[in-house]
């Protein structure tokens, strides 16, 4: 019967996790980088990779129906899309993202914990400082991750002729690198928690930018924000804050800048009533799940907030697809 209830979407979503740990897996093993070389059986990555060879076929034959792998007369290679960023050496490689999203899994089997007591299953601390391996993992995947979207990041963005940036709360550092890169004579400080500062310094050091990008060690919450800057930058921040601390961290920016001086606001913003777009509301049970006050704000929220501090010229921007993310500028007055 025409427009009956389709269950397809249930059935598709209940397996969903899947594809989700088939991925991690293929991951977390480098089995990717086995396949790096040219085309093996995988009785041969079996032996690469000291595993089970009746299991390691399974797999990659689950690789081959998801895209990641293709197969002809008995041998495995990586597909174009696996060769470009499941391979440790490509320069495009998502693995420590891949990783992330792999860590975050327990977590989001806490879900129904988090709903009943709305606490997060997944202590921030972990990952912002207090435990060097989990932050340094955390530090490079934000790095990876950070590199696409700074490069959509400059191209929305116009800060010819601007000299001094804040970077708050500016993890590894990506976007301040970035941004002075493709903007000469602009210079930035990367406020942030010292546990990721430490990282941070040699991710900048890494990519020749230390005469341009200096690192400042604070708590965006409680630090000094300074005075006299050009630009204020504050990206993937509001996702972790309250509505009230959003409006300090604007009202901040502002006293921080100086008269015509532009704040940009970047993140995954969601619509007015905050149910899409769909990955927008997912991402703020994300971070709800990590973030003691984490969710997702609306842009238009944001420009309000903004509006209500004095800045003009608002502006919100989506970045390039496939990012997910949107741009909220303002020009202090």
């Amino acid at each position: 019967m025409s427009g009956a209830p389709d269950p397809s979407s249930i059935v598709r979503l209940s397996t969903a996790f899947w594809d989700s740990q088939t991925l991690f897996t293929a991951n977390r093993l480098r089995l990717f980088d086995t396949l790096a070389g040219g085309p093996r059986t995988s009785d041969e990555v079996a032996a690469a990779l000291g595993t089970d060879a009746r299991s390691t076929g399974m797999l990659m034959r689950a690789l081959v129906g998801m895209g990641f792998l293709k197969t002809e007369a008995g041998r495995f290679e990586n597909t174009p899309t696996a060769a470009v960023f499941l391979v440790s050496k490509s320069p495009a490689f998502m693995g420590n993202v891949i990783t992330y999203s792999d860590k975050l899994y327990d977590a989001w089997g806490g879900l129904e914990a988090a709903v009943r007591s709305g606490r997060p299953s997944l202590p921030a601390e972990t990952y912002l400082g207090d435990d060097p391996a989990h932050t340094r993992a955390f530090v490079v995947a934000m790095h990876e991750r950070a590199l696409g979207i700074a490069r959509a990041l400059v191209s929305v963005l116009d800060l010819s002729g601007r000299r001094s940036m804040l970077d708050v709360g500016g993890g590894p550092g990506t976007y301040s690198v970035m941004l002075t890169e493709r903007f000469p004579g602009l210079k930035s400080e990367v406020l942030e928690l010292p546990g990721v500062a430490a990282v941070a310094r040699e991710l900048v050091a890494q990519a020749g930018a230390a005469e341009r990008v200096s690192l400042r060690d604070g708590s965006y919450h409680t630090a000094d924000f300074g005075r006299g800057f050009d630009v204020v930058l504050m990206s993937g921040m509001f996702h972790r804050e309250t509505e009230a601390a959003c409006r300090g961290l604007i009202a901040r920016g502002a006293a921080a800048l100086n008269p015509g001086g532009m704040l940009i606001v970047s993140d995954i913003f969601a619509d007015a009533g905050g149910t899409h777009p769909p990955f927008a509301s997912m991402f703020g049970l994300n971070m709800m799940l990590t973030a003691p006050d984490g969710g997702v704000h609306a842009d238009a929220d944001v420009q309000r907030w903004m509006a209500d501090s004095g800045f003009g010229s608002l502006r919100t921007a989506p970045l390039p697809p496939p990012m997910p993310h949107r741009v909220v500028t303002g020009v202090k007055a």
